[in-house]
C-alpha cells in the first residue's frame, strides 16, 4: 500500500496552487494536475469494486474509456454505453485485454435519443446500479436537432442524462449508496444559466457557447438532483477534468489543440476525479458539489455568470417540459449560486 504524502508536502502544494491556480493555464494543464496530485492520498483508490454495477456513457474513448478502465481494473461490472457499435466493441476488447476482466459489457445507446433511453432503461437487466457516469459529449459546428426536435447539444449533455438518471432511480436507490457523476467542463465558468433560448432557435448558433451553457446546466442539475434524491442515498456530483487530450478535443477544437497539445493532461489524469468520486471511500457522503482534482470548487468566478432564482426556476421548468419523468421527482428547494 502506498503511503500518503506528509502534511508539509500537502501544505506546500496548497500554497503553490493558491498562487498558480488563478492563471487557469497552470491549473487546468498537466502541470496543474501534477501539483494537485502531490496532495492526493493514493490509498483513496485502493478499493475493491467487485459486485458493483457501473454505467459509463461515451465510454469508447478519452475520459469515458479511462474511467471504464479504472472501474474494471478494480473489479466492477462495467457497462459501456456507446452509440457506435464498431468503436465500442473495439474499446471493450482492449479494456478486457488490459484488465483481464470478463465483466465488461457493451450497450448501444445514443444519449441524445430520449426514446432510445426509455427503451434501454426498460430492458436493462441488473437489479441495481452503483455508479452512473454521464460522460458522453459533443461539440457541434452547426445547429442540429434530434428526432424529438431538441437541439443536439442540449439533448446530449442535459436532457438525455437527466432522463437516464430519472429512469434508473429505482436501480440507483437499490444500490444503497449509489453515485452519479456528471463530467462537466471548466468552460462552464464562462457561461450563465439561461433557459430563454436553450434550444438556440432565436440566436445565431455558436457551438462553443452552446457547449459551455450545457455544461453549466449539468452543474445546476447535479445540485438539484442531489437534494431530490438524498433520501434514496444517491450521491450526485459534477466535476471538470481540466484540459485533457482526447479524440473529441482534437477533432472539435483543432486550434485549441494545436496551441495546447504539449501541456494537455492524459485521459487518465482527466478521469482521475471521476474515478475518485465514483469509487473512493473518501468521497462517500459528498453530494451536490462541483469538483476539480479531488477538491470541491466554486461554481462561479464571474459576476455576470451568476443566475437568479428565476433563472434556475425557468431552467427546471424547461427540463420538466422536455423530460416528463423529471416532474415526478420531489421538488427541490432553491439555493443561491456559489
Amino acid at each position: 500500500m502506498s503511503a500518503a504524502r506528509g502534511p508539509l508536502a500537502r501544505l506546500t502544494g496548497r500554497l503553490a496552487s493558491a498562487v498558480l491556480d488563478p492563471t487557469i493555464v497552470l491549473s487546468f494543464d498537466r502541470s496543474g494536475f501534477a501539483r494537485h496530485a502531490a496532495g492526493f492520498d493514493p490509498r483513496d483508490l485502493e478499493v475493491d469494486l467487485t459486485g458493483r454495477t457501473c454505467l459509463v456513457t461515451g465510454a469508447n474513448s478519452g475520459i469515458g474509456y479511462a474511467t471504464s478502465l479504472g472501474l474494471a481494473a478494480r473489479g466492477a461490472s462495467v457497462w459501456m454505453l456507446c452509440r457506435d457499435a464498431q468503436r465500442a466493441e473495439a474499446a471493450a476488447r482492449e479494456l478486457r485485454r488490459a484488465t483481464g476482466s470478463r465483466r465488461v459489457h457493451v450497450q448501444l445507446l445514443d444519449i441524445s435519443d430520449l426514446a432510445a433511453i426509455r427503451r434501454f432503461a426498460a430492458a436493462f437487466a441488473p437489479s441495481k446500479v452503483d455508479v452512473l457516469v454521464h460522460n458522453a459529449g459533443m461539440l457541434a459546428d452547426r445547429r442540429e436537432t434530434t428526432a424529438e426536435g431538441h437541439e443536439l447539444t442540449l439533448a446530449t449533455h442535459v436532457l438525455g442524462p437527466l432522463l437516464l438518471t430519472c429512469l434508473l432511480r429505482p436501480k440507483l436507490a437499490a444500490a444503497g449508496g449509489a453515485r452519479v457523476v456528471w463530467v462537466s467542463s471548466g468552460g462552464m465558468y464562462t457561461a450563465r444559466l439561461s433557459a430563454g433560448d436553450a434550444e438556440w432557435r432565436e440566436r445565431p448558433f455558436d457551438g462553443v457557447a452552446a457547449y459551455a451553457e450545457a455544461k453549466r446546466m449539468q452543474v445546476v442539475l447535479a445540485e438539484v438532483l442531489a437534494r431530490q434524491l438524498a433520501t434514496d442515498r444517491i450521491a450526485i456530483n459534477a466535476m471538470h477534468p481540466g484540459w485533457a487530450e482526447t479524440p473529441a478535443v482534437k477533432s472539435s477544437l483543432p486550434r485549441f489543440y494545436a496551441v495546447t497539445k504539449r501541456i494537455l493532461r492524459t485521459p487518465a489524469e482527466g478521469a482521475d476525479t471521476v474515478l475518485w468520486l465514483a469509487a473512493s471511500d473518501a468521497a462517500r457522503g459528498e453530494t451536490g458539489k462541483f469538483w476539480f482534482d479531488r477538491a470541491a470548487r466554486r461554481t462561479h468566478f464571474l459576476r455576470r455568470t451568476r443566475e437568479t432564482p428565476s433563472d434556475r426556476s425557468a431552467f427546471l421548468d424547461l427540463c420538466r417540459e422536455a423530460v416528463p419523468e423529471f416532474r415526478r421527482l420531489a421538488p427541490a428547494g432553491r439555493s443561491a449560486p456559489r
